[in-house]
């Protein structure tokens, strides 16, 4: 199955889990809007979300896949059965030990997240509680990664990337209920919404356990130890902690400093679930699919193909996250106003978080050259150099948000976020380039450089539409409202599908040719 393929599959599921996310996120803003229960669900869902990223995500993309991808190589099913079950038992044991210790020392860890919320017992004490129940969220999570890693290895994308849908699907209905029922206690709030949170990771884990067993892989239980392979995979997995999840870390950064100013938390949490559409649709897409290709092609000596296979990514990621970065700076309050402008969503939480989401936007090539770029470290077994670089993109992220905070408020947050990540993500470039391990194609170059004049063009008629349409984006009606932004993107899509397409920047017909004849 080709590369564009794989894309095509894992973007199309993270497109939809996106989609059903917003809808999610609109009940959300309509239940809490920024107030307290929206601040301390934000910093307790993160919590968990950010040890999965970190240790199940990070670690295991980087980490598990190649070495696993070994295993079968060399020693067959089999092995590949032997070293999943020592891995997986350990897993589990750290996950157990991890959740238990949290569920002890919460309040230090939300102290630790938020320490903004201590000037307010009740939302602290409310966050310590929500962030108690989601923990175990992560426990379901991070075997889903573990599983995922196993199927992806195997070239079945469409499980794991599918599995998030649930979770959206779980908490649109919680939220639902909450609405209908008018629910309005703090206490009563935060434990129906974490509760949807763990529910979901139950749901989104049976879906890949279903798969597995439809592939015929049994994964053994053995006792936890401290193995050879248990030992590889902890060299390699704990530098992939920060290398695969530099952008969590910048944003926890960013929580931690943000709970000094009232709602910024939401805020940015509002901004950062829009960004993240074309950035999980696109680099997650592109990180699951590139790594297990690569490795399997270093593993065959097949250079030229690897190179190919670099360049196609860096070319598909551009041709779709420069313009979407575009839009996103050009138009941010038309988007947050017709998302989330109802129930407690008010016109200062609009402005607040359509400026997060502008200073966001920045950032988003970075952060999807970022997932482009570390598969290349990664599947050579090299997690240390990605590690380093992230440290140094940390350090500019802190001291970026400490001297803008003040001035900017939450949005220098965001603008640290995104300066931070062109330049981990710079380094990633240059250093894989010095080594041979990236060798720029020359057609790829200039295609980038007409990608980007096109996302330019693209953004000011998009700019000038918004500015026309401006009557029915801000009416207060979702009727007439919504089916203007759709209008306007969908206007925004076809300037940039015809600009590419005229200078060449990408042949679009061709892609959905040759995606149509793969799935003849």
């Amino acid at each position: 199955m080709s590369l564009l393929k794989n894309f095509a599959t894992v973007g199309g599921a993270t497109m939809t889990s996106r989609v059903l996310g917003f809808v999610r996120d609109l009940l959300l803003a309509a239940a809490v809007g920024t107030g307290p229960v929206a601040d301390a669900f934000v910093v307790a869902f993160r919590l968990p979300n950010l040890f999965r990223r970190l240790f199940a995500e990070g670690a295991f993309n980087s980490a598990f896949i190649p070495l696993f991808g070994r295993a079968l190589e060399e020693d067959g099913e089999p092995g590949a059965r032997k070293f999943a079950g020592e891995i997986g038992s350990a897993l589990m044991f750290c996950l157990l030990v991890l959740t238990a210790l949290a569920q002890i020392f919460m309040p230090a860890v939300v102290w630790a997240l938020a320490p903004g919320f201590l000037a307010e017992p009740e939302k602290f004490d409310l966050t310590v509680m929500m962030a108690r129940i989601a923990f175990p969220y992560l426990i379901f999570m991070s075997l889903l990664a573990f599983i995922g890693g196993i199927l992806n290895t195997y070239q079945r994308f469409a499980a794991a990337a599918f599995a998030p849908v649930m979770l959206n699907v779980v908490m649109s209905a919680v939220l639902g209920v909450v609405l209908f029922l008018g629910i309005e206690d703090h206490t009563t709030l935060g434990i129906i919404l974490t509760l949807g949170v763990a529910v979901g990771g139950v749901v989104q884990l049976a879906v890949v356990l279903v798969d597995l067993k439809r592939l015929g892989f049994s994964i053994p239980r053995l006792r936890p130890r401290y193995t050879k392979s248990a030992k590889r995979l902890l060299v390699l997995g704990v530098p992939g902690v920060l290398a695969g999840g530099v952008t969590q870390i910048n944003i926890v950064v960013g929580q931690i400093i943000a709970s000094l100013q009232d709602g910024a938390n939401s805020m940015l949490y509002y901004a950062d679930r829009l960004y993240q559409l074309p950035l999980g649709v696109i680099g997650i897409a592109i990180g699951v699919v590139l790594l297990p290709s690569l490795t399997r092609q270093l593993r065959a000596g097949q250079n030229d193909q690897y190179q190919r296979s670099l360049n196609n990514a860096l070319e598909f990621s551009l041709v779709l996250t420069l313009p979407a970065a575009v839009a996103l700076a050009v138009i941010p309050d038309e988007i947050v106003s017709v998302l989330f402008e109802r129930g407690e969503f008010r016109s200062e939480a609009v402005s607040g978080t359509a400026a997060a989401l502008a200073a966001f936007a920045i950032g988003l090539p970075a952060f999807v050259l970022n997932k482009v770029f570390s598969p290349g470290y990664f599947a050579r077994e090299d997690t240390k150099t990605p590690m380093k670089f992230a440290f140094v993109g940390m350090l500019v992220n802190v001291a970026l948000s400490v001297a803008l905070f003040p001035v900017f408020k939450h949005v220098g947050i965001a603008m640290a976020t995104a300066i931070a990540g062109w330049v981990n993500t710079g380094l990633l470039v240059i250093v894989l380039w010095r080594r041979g391990h990236f060798t720029p194609d020359a057609r790829v170059i200039r295609k980038i450089g007409l990608i980007l004049l096109s996302s330019i063009l693209m953004g000011a008629v998009i700019d000038f539409a918004a500015r026309w349409m401006s009557p029915y984006l801000a009416h207060r009606d979702l009727v007439v409202n919504g089916p203007a932004l759709v209008i306007l993107v969908a206007l925004g899509m076809l300037v940039f599908a015809v600009l590419v397409q005229m200078t060449g920047a990408s042949n679009l017909i061709s892609h959905v040719k040759s995606l149509k004849r793969r799935n003849s």
